[in-house]
C-alpha cells in the first residue's frame, strides 16, 4: 500500500490539515487503524479539556539567527545577546567540535 498525503477536514474546526506519509507511517507503527479526526490544534484543546494532556507546559519557542551560517532559527529558550545561538545543522558541529 503506498502513502501519499491526505488532507483531512477536521471534525471540531472544519479546518482542512494534513496527514502527512510521516504520520501516516507513525500511526501503523503504533498499529493505530484510524486517520486523525481532528488538526493538531483541537486535538490538544481536546486533550487538555479531558486531562489526557500532561502536566509539563506547551514549549515555547523563539526566532532568532544562527551566528555561525546567518540562517533563521527556532530554539526553546530565550536567546541572549551575549551567547551564539546556532541552527541545529551549525550546533552539531560546534559541539563535534568541543569534544
Amino acid at each position: 500500500m503506498s502513502l501519499a498525503d491526505k488532507t483531512i477536514a477536521c471534525r471540531d474546526c472544519g479546518e482542512d490539515f494534513l496527514f502527512t506519509t510521516g504520520e501516516q507511517q507513525f500511526y501503523q507503527t503504533k498499529g493505530l487503524l484510524h486517520e486523525p479526526g481532528r488538526c493538531p490544534s483541537c486535538r490538544a484543546i481536546y486533550k487538555r479539556e479531558r486531562g489526557l494532556a500532561s502536566d509539563r507546559p506547551i514549549r515555547e519557542y523563539h526566532d532568532t539567527v544562527c551566528a555561525e551560517c546567518g540562517r533563521p532559527a527556532r530554539v526553546p529558550f530565550v536567546p541572549r545577546n551575549d551567547r551564539p545561538v546556532y541552527c541545529s545543522p551549525c550546533f552539531d558541529k560546534v559541539r563535534a567540535a568541543n569534544y
